[in-house]
């Protein structure tokens, strides 16, 4: 008697996300795509020669233009994971981290504006976009380190007592940013700019003047790299001179060149470049999930607080290279986007660390950087 080949792969002995049939997200790092998960299923574990690699097909993706056949790749492993959970029901806020479903894929992004239409402005880092989204095309941003979603679905039994404190000193707060808030939206309404329907792209380009003179010769400001191995890092710079339109030459002020006889100079668009970031209080620790920038190799890369190892030490985790790291606390600073000429931190962040004249429950916040003007000291 013959055996029968089997109609669909064996189970294997890797996590369950990964076993053959199983319903997973995909990133790519390739250029164009970082920041981006497509949903597909585990086929198979393509050879036994490469024990981290897996054979997917995508589900909203295809080889073909008539969308006939679903295109399959050969995938890491750390470029897996399962699909994200995301609440039936959430009421996004200014400044969150989400991901906006666009072209078939889940982008990485965060909050600027709540619409009065209902929708949002949703700002993408990568591309230094501005994409308009419902709530429908929303879901909080959360990663998967260590074999579980940060932060946990809302209701898991991983939800602490602290988590939900900050929820409610976030609806206190909330008063008090909303005036600031209705100040800037009214001002910024005078001198609109051109606005696409959702789903097109509005580069954040705006307030020319201002950015013309933060970045002159002498300027001190942080540069950035698309080259592999260093996204999600900025060094700091000095401008030697404006070379053409929004393109500035820098001499970085710790790395040098091959030869070791100057500091390195290199031409920066004015995507890649933004002045250095204000100095943020800090009035107690870094918690974990706090996003953060960790002093590493003469620069500063974003990363996320995965552990808190005591007072003075965390560990921290890397979404580009999907790496863990300790870290001393004079070693992080508060994680900080330039944003449309402004300064703007994670809200979590703030609500809990910025130190100023004004208090709720006892945790200490300075309202008016929770979206700082660069013109404004904090």
């Amino acid at each position: 008697m013959t055996k029968r080949k089997p109609t669909t792969a064996p189970a294997t002995n890797d996590p369950p996300h990964l076993q053959p049939g199983s319903q997973v997200e995909i990133s790519s790092n390739d250029p164009g795509f970082r920041g981006s998960w497509y949903t597909g299923v585990i086929i198979k574990r393509p050879s036994s020669k490469k024990p981290n690699k897996f054979l997917v097909q995508y589900t909203h993706l295809f080889e073909d233009e008539a969308g006939t056949t679903p295109l399959k790749e050969t995938i890491d492993a750390v470029d897996i994971r399962p699909l994200a959970p995301r609440e039936s029901t959430r009421k996004f806020k200014f400044s969150e981290e989400v991901d906006a479903y666009y072209n078939d894929g889940w982008w990485e992004g965060v909050i600027t504006k709540e619409l009065e239409n209902g929708n949002f402005h949703v700002y993408f880092k990568r591309s230094k976009e501005q994409l308009e989204f419902g709530e429908e095309q929303l879901r909080l941003h959360r990663e998967w380190i260590n074999g579980s979603w940060t932060p946990p679905l809302a209701g898991d039994e991983q939800v602490k007592e602290s988590d939900r404190a900050v929820t409610e000193a976030k609806m206190k707060f909330n008063k008090v940013v909303n005036q600031e808030k209705l100040k800037r939206d009214n001002a910024a309404s005078k001198k609109k700019s051109k606005s696409g329907l959702a789903g097109s792209g509005e580069k954040l380009g705006s307030g020319k003047i201002t950015m013309d003179k933060i970045f002159c010769k002498g300027a001190h400001v942080e540069v950035t790299s698309d080259e592999d191995g260093f996204e999600g890092a900025w060094f700091a710079g000095t401008i030697v001179k404006v070379v053409g339109k929004d393109r500035y030459l820098v001499q970085y002020e710790s790395l040098r060149t091959d030869d070791d006889t100057d500091f390195l100079k290199e031409e920066f668009d004015d995507l890649h470049i933004r002045p250095c970031p204000p100095e943020i209080v800090m009035a107690d620790r870094f918690q974990k999930l706090d996003e953060v920038d960790a002093f590493y190799n003469d620069g500063w890369w974003v990363g996320v607080i995965s552990k808190v190892l005591s007072d003075s030490k965390y560990e921290v985790y890397f979404k580009a290279t999907k790496e863990e790291m300790k870290f001393e606390h004079s070693e992080l600073r508060l994680h900080q986007d330039w944003i449309n000429g402004k300064w703007v931190a994670a809200f979590q962040d703030l609500v809990r660390y910025i130190e100023f004249g004004e208090s709720f429950g006892g945790m200490w916040r300075r309202p008016v950087c929770y979206c700082l003007d660069f013109a404004r000291s904090c």
